[in-house]
């Protein structure tokens, strides 16, 4: 078996310098790492993950937290999480936070068998985001946040998104307008929320406390909450859904009701998850930079790894634009 010893002599180098180059330390020259590169290749050597991990207490492997896979935004999140961490030449151990899930996800934190953890979801109620910061493991929050827990996040300007499909309602002459809300535990429900309706509020619209439907992230109850405000006397000429999901949920309530999208009522979602663009959705949405997202989560937690006492950083990516397609049919003024 070819050892590090084995790989330090025929590179004419040390050992110590044959595991910076395993780690990718900076401090080793670009000349060394190619030669010790070269030595690796040709030897066919391959590192003991275990003795590894004993020697560096580190396991190169990095938890994702998910909690509702169903909804078509997290696979997006998590593939791109997957390639980045790939990239830095870490594993995946994917989590689902419900149930047994959330057990599982606990214990392994716990066993310290992984590096650290991302969090594509997160409540006020995340047992196993308290018990990582609770462990001092590496944490980084995508998507969501949850206030008072002091780690690295990254996150989109869900507020000015709210805003935006604010303007362009209002920018239709949309004076009835209806909102189907998300999960009021989570900080991208908040701030969505807030933004439409301190939007509309400038542009001298009133969303009515009937024309708000709670949908809390789920398709079912999103469905329900549609039928809802299609079925009241004066219903809303203009919907907007907290996310994609919901969004797919008013699309089809208004078809099971004989509602047309966009002549009697416009819909509009938040994501632009790729399948808004599908023909049998067509959804104008609010875009969030999802590959640029999983990439600040990476960047952010291999920095978290490396230097653990630095202090927690926020990113707030911009970009955030509305894409207009057939459920509402008219472009921005």
């Amino acid at each position: 078996m070819v050892t590090s010893r084995d790989i330090a002599r025929a590179a004419g180098v040390s050992q110590t310098t044959v595991s910076r180059v395993l780690h990718d330390n900076p401090k080793v020259r670009d000349e060394t790492r190619e030669r010790v590169w070269r030595v690796l290749r040709e030897m066919n050597y391959s590192p003991d993950g275990l003795a590894r991990a004993m020697v560096t207490r580190r396991t190169g492997t990095i938890g994702v937290v998910v909690e509702d896979i169903a909804n078509p935004f997290y696979p997006e999140i998590v593939e791109a999480l997957c390639a980045g961490l790939a990239a830095a030449d870490r594993r995946v151990m994917l989590w689902n936070s419900r149930e047994a899930g959330e057990y599982g996800a606990i214990e392994a934190i716990r066993q310290r068998l992984v590096d650290g953890v991302v969090f594509t979801t997160a409540t006020p109620k995340s047992a196993v985001l308290y018990e990582a910061v609770h462990q001092g493991s590496p944490v980084v929050l995508v998507n969501r946040y949850v206030e008072g827990i002091e780690c690295d996040r990254v996150t989109t300007d869900n507020y000015r998104g709210g805003r935006l499909i604010a303007d362009y309602f209002a920018d239709w002459d949309h004076t009835r307008v209806g909102f189907i809300a998300g999960l009021q535990q989570a900080s991208t429900a908040v701030e969505r929320e807030a933004g439409f309706r301190e939007g509309l509020e400038a542009r001298g619209v009133e969303l009515e406390d009937g024309l708000r439907q709670p949908g809390d992230y789920s398709y079912g109850r999103s469905y329900e909450a549609m039928r809802r405000l299609l079925m009241l006397p004066d219903p809303p000429t203009a919907v907007f859904c907290a996310n994609d999901l919901m969004a797919f949920a008013a699309l089809n309530a208004s078809r099971a009701v004989g509602a047309r999208v966009p002549d009697d009522v416009w819909i509009v979602g938040f994501d632009d998850i790729g399948m808004a663009s599908w023909e049998a959705f067509d959804l104008t949405t609010v875009r969030q930079p999802i590959p640029e997202m999983a990439q600040g989560a990476v960047d952010l937690l291999m920095r978290r790894i490396d230097d653990p006492e630095r202090p927690p950083e926020h990113r707030r990516l911009g970009g955030s634009e509305v894409v207009v397609r057939g459920s509402t049919g008219c472009r921005k003024s």
